[in-house]
């Protein structure tokens, strides 16, 4: 019988190899979650015993200078309890005593009404078109249909264009790609020796950046280079060649690169770090700061992060120049996500519930996520069963794949997206109708970071999560 182990405490830089490297010698791994922002991940073992040789010989060890705690989700422990009344009492003692109350989210925090049309609309200081900004890229601007700025492009972009290092604190769908785009675009447009360094925690983002780089800038002499891994190192280096004005990509293709003297860093003037957080959380710290240690001093730094915990700002005060600190307030950014639950009682009730939601034609386009890499497939498969067209992404899958499938959920060839947490970071698609949780993620902070993928750039949205009574 499958046993599911919660493991608190794990370095923030563990993969999927590292898991595996160090818990397999104690039984088959059926799968693992790599550590969220609080070092939270999670193993599932194939049976009860090799479980138990786990808690044995990792529970309280030291790994990195972190003390290891394994502890048994409680309602997983019951449901095995119940379902096997043969278990050796042995194992039941060792459950009982690693087994803690994971902290429970509040499910009415996911019922809530959009509150769009009756909350106090932010009103821009600024037009795009008041901005100091070349009649080029305004013109670009305006044939795609932007007249005012969000909060975090009117207050961010006047402090760029004046050359300050700057921290922007806000939510994804706030609008902080073209936040930093648009002054930087303008700013190789009045000199072209300028150049830009982007650097993303995940290859998806690094190629959203990219395709938004792209959609700015078309028709001007801007070149860029995107470093991410699961892609054509040599097609990367040719880029490097071409002499581009934007590098965009991952700490650690960039880092790669740079070993092999192909990142010309010493000639960066702008750098741009985007979800700080997330980057950290993931354990770049060392090679950003190796980065950042070959730049040059004159140079105009952006750091761009969802919240700013004391390792973000260790870091600012490091690296940045006396920046200009602007805040989004969290609380605004799901005001138009109409937010709601569904309750279910059995696996096979949920699948039915789910699929009566998704032939309601207000379900346009959504993004479904799961909590495994194989909960992930078997939803997707399912649902591909049903007659939905869907597909899946997940850490395992290869870039390649992974890349379609986000570009046919945009071109909506599918409007069904199955997704991991860890996948779906950085997807900036503004046109998702809706966000399901098909599990109820771990934290609240996870719930929000979902749900923000709906309701983008001021339009409404809503969310679904299936909870269990």
């Amino acid at each position: 019988m499958q046993t599911r182990l919660y493991i608190a405490n794990l370095p923030f830089s563990f993969n999927r190899d590292d898991m595996t490297r160090l818990f397999s010698k104690y039984g088959k791994i059926v799968d693992v979650y790599v550590p969220d922002k609080k070092g939270f991940g999670f193993l599932e073992m194939s049976n009860p015993s090799e479980a138990l040789n786990v808690i044995n010989n990792t529970d309280k060890k030291m790994i990195e200078g972190r003390k290891l705690s394994v502890v048994f989700a409680q309602k997983r422990a019951e449901r095995t309890y119940d379902s096997n009344k043969n278990y050796n009492s042995k194992y039941k003692s060792a459950f009982r005593k690693n087994k803690i109350d994971l902290k429970k989210i509040d499910i009415s925090l996911f019922v809530k009404e959009s509150s769009l049309n009756n909350a106090s609309e932010y009103v821009p200081q600024n037009k795009f078109s008041d901005f100091k900004i070349s009649s080029e890229i305004k013109n670009i601007i305006e044939k795609r249909g932007f007249i005012s700025p969000t909060v975090i492009q009117d207050k961010t972009i006047p402090e760029i264009i004046k050359g300050s290092d700057v921290i922007g604190i806000a939510d994804t769908g706030t609008g902080k790609t073209a936040a930093f785009l648009i002054p930087l675009i303008d700013k190789i447009i009045k000199d072209n020796s300028q150049k830009v360094l982007i650097i993303a925690p995940t290859r998806e983002l690094a190629s959203q950046i990219r395709d938004e780089l792209f959609q700015f800038s078309k028709g001007l002499p801007i070149r860029s280079a995107l470093l991410i891994g699961g892609s054509s190192m040599y097609q990367q280096i040719n880029n490097l060649r071409n002499n581009p004005n934007f590098i965009i990509g991952t700490p650690g293709r960039i880092k790669d690169l740079t070993s092999k003297h192909y990142v010309p860093l010493k000639d960066i003037n702008n750098v741009v770090l985007d979800e700080v957080d997330r980057m950290l959380d993931m354990g770049f710290i060392e090679d950003i700061q190796n980065i950042f240690s070959s730049l040059p001093l004159l140079r105009q730094s952006l750091f761009f992060s969802a919240t700013v915990p004391p390792k973000v700002k260790t870091l600012a005060v490091k690296l940045l120049k006396d920046p200009i600190i602007i805040t989004v307030e969290p609380k605004d950014s799901y005001n138009n996500i109409t937010q709601n639950i569904v309750k279910y009682r059995d696996t096979g009730e949920k699948i039915e519930l789910l699929h009566n939601l998704l032939i309601k034609d207000e379900y346009k386009k959504v993004l479904i996520f799961n909590r495994t890499k194989r909960d992930v497939d078997n939803l997707a498969k399912e649902l591909l069963k049903r007659g939905f067209k869907v597909e899946s992404i997940h850490g395992d899958k290869m870039q390649s794949r992974r890349q379609k499938a986000i570009d046919n959920f945009k071109n909506n060839i599918n409007n069904i997206l199955v997704a991991t947490d860890v996948a779906a970071r950085g997807l900036d698609i503004s046109d998702i109708s809706h966000v399901i949780n098909y599990e109820v993620p771990s934290t609240y902070e996870d719930y929000l970071h979902r749900i923000g993928r709906t309701g983008r750039a001021n339009k409404q949205g809503s969310s679904i999560t299936f909870v269990k009574v």
